[in-house]
């Protein structure tokens, strides 16, 4: 058994589900982590969803310089936004302690596809946080998820706490392999995928960005959504010609709820599942600058590789 209470050995990462039922266990199981990092004189973040983090806040009446206190369902909004955000808060001075954080991605609500790219963050984030010394929490509500998101998690955790026992999970598996699940096939735009396709070439990233402009002022986006959907798509159309083999096609339409949804083929690789989720350092030469800045425009983000290229196809919301 595993008491995720104590603090990781140096180099050690811990990340365990806890599975709750309601809301007494969710006080009590998140609850005594933070109480336990608290006592231990060790920074903590906890990013958790609104209603959640107001009930944790009344049950532990700790002060705001104790605990940093995030909405997930404003940070996490779009998932592929979570993993550097945590990375940041472990990595800032402490004076040697370790990081606790409470993650909690997915919720009650979320669509399919936010689901998938969660979980792909789960799957990702075991490697992504080797070698530093944090353990991140992640809370999943039993009663109120689908089935298949619980099974999920038993495959992103290495350990899993339910009913006050941690224990290790024998369904954990390799990244790569519950990623490619996440690759499920992008639907296509109601009604019937019938959207009008702009192909465009090298020396031609003024025309995309033209016919983004043009398109983007007949939706009921505002300036600054707008604003936002016109840069991700510069940036995604940018590396289509440097990385994707020097042309792409965009494709536009709008959401029922005045959203809007651009969508970028291409003939480029992803190599590094991680680009785009983790913060690109200045000095590196790795990339993933653009598709960083995608990541942080917009509400979702879906990437989908095959034979052929790369699909990337990003959502803007209303507001």
């Amino acid at each position: 058994m595993m008491n995720v209470s104590a603090a990781p050995a140096p180099g050690d990462f811990v990340h365990p589900a806890l599975f709750y039922q309601g809301q007494a266990e969710y006080l009590a199981g998140v609850g005594g982590f933070v109480r336990a990092a608290l006592a231990a004189d060790e920074p903590v973040l906890v990013a958790v969803p609104g209603t959640r983090l107001d009930a944790l806040r009344e049950s532990l009446d700790v002060t705001g310089a104790e605990v940093t206190w995030t909405d997930m369902t404003q940070l996490g909004r779009n998932p592929g936004r979570i993993l550097a955000a945590l990375q940041d808060f472990a990595d800032r001075p402490s004076g040697g302690r370790p990081a606790r954080i409470v993650g909690e991605p997915i919720w009650p609500g979320r669509s399919r596809a936010e689901v998938l790219e969660a979980t792909r963050h789960e799957a990702l984030i075991n490697s992504a946080f080797a070698g530093r010394r944090a353990t991140v929490l992640c809370p999943y509500d039993v009663l109120g998820l689908p089935a298949a998101v619980v099974s999920d998690a038993r495959r992103t955790h290495p350990t899993v706490i339910a009913e006050g026992k941690s224990l290790l999970s024998p369904e954990y598996s390799d990244a790569s392999a519950v990623c490619a699940d996440c690759d499920e096939p992008l639907p296509e735009p109601e009604p019937g995928g019938n959207v009008p396709r702009f192909d465009y070439a090298s020396g031609e990233l003024g025309e995309v960005r033209a016919y983004a402009e043009t398109w983007a002022r007949g939706t009921s986006l505002s300036t600054a959504r707008r604003g936002d959907l016109i840069l991700a798509i510069s940036e995604a159309a940018a590396n289509s010609l440097a990385h994707g083999g020097g042309s792409g096609s965009l494709r536009l339409w709008s959401t029922a709820g005045g959203g809007a949804v651009a969508e970028i083929r291409d003939g480029g690789r992803l190599a590094d599942p991680l680009l785009g989720r983790r913060r690109p350092s200045l000095a590196s030469a790795e990339g993933g600058r653009g598709l960083w800045m995608i990541h942080q425009l917009c509400d979702l983000v879906e990437i989908r590789a095959c034979e052929s290229g790369l699909t990337l196809r990003m959502h803007i919301a209303c507001s």
